[in-house]
């Protein structure tokens, strides 16, 4: 397995952030404009409406809005608001990827601010193609954290 993390402090407090992380548009806002991922089942997605675990379904990712480049089987292992802390733990596979693991967490950090972790592991499908797709993601994760840190203010981060 290859594992990524990201870490931001943030100038919002966790329960906003949370709030905007676990819809569609929060999602998409993170990974724009590098990717977009259609909305499984064609629905808008709200994970505080989903019952862990569960598996969403399937969801294109496609490049710059268009360019399809892999297909995401979204299951959701875990979801945790019932503290100051919340998190996602999301499994899935991929045309690429054997086994995906994200992990999101949300933390208070003081008064008007919190932390975001990501923490992302995974297994490639094709030996071989680990040390690129480790490159992949972890640009992608670091873009969906300017992303945060941009529309949210930082007070730490890259």
């Amino acid at each position: 397995m290859f594992a990524v993390e990201e870490r931001s402090v943030l100038a919002a407090g966790a329960a906003e952030v949370w709030r905007a992380a676990t819809t569609w548009e929060g999602i998409e806002g993170e990974l724009r404009p590098l990717l977009r991922m259609t909305t499984p089942r064609g629905g808008p997605l709200d994970l505080a409406a989903v019952e862990p675990p569960a598996r969403l379904g399937r969801s294109w990712l496609l490049l710059f809005g268009v360019l399809p480049i892999d297909a995401d089987d979204i299951g959701i292992l875990s979801i945790d608001d019932s503290g100051p802390a919340a998190g996602v733990r999301e499994r899935a596979q991929m045309r690429a990827l054997r086994r995906w693991h994200l992990d999101r967490e949300v933390s208070p950090a003081g008064e008007g601010r919190c932390t975001v972790i990501d923490r992302v592991a995974f297994e490639p499908r094709v030996p071989g193609t680990g040390a690129v797709l480790l490159a992949v993601v972890r640009a992608l994760f670091r873009h969906r954290h300017r992303r945060l840190r941009r529309r949210w203010g930082a007070l730490q981060g890259r």
